[in-house]
């Protein structure tokens, strides 16, 4: 007897991940470079009206 898609249950879980938050090439390995953060130099040119 073949079941129909309708009546089939489906648990859905807040653990339930269809894709993840980032993927290997949005990162700097994925492009073939070492991670480096530029947090500092970030800060010593960001612009006067964010004080």
């Amino acid at each position: 007897m073949a079941t129909h898609d309708e009546d089939r249950e489906v648990l859905l879980t807040d653990e339930f991940v269809i894709l993840p938050d980032q993927t290997a090439d949005d990162t700097d390995t994925g492009w073939g470079e070492r991670p480096s953060r530029n947090d500092d130099h970030l800060l010593a040119e960001r612009p006067p009206h964010w004080d």
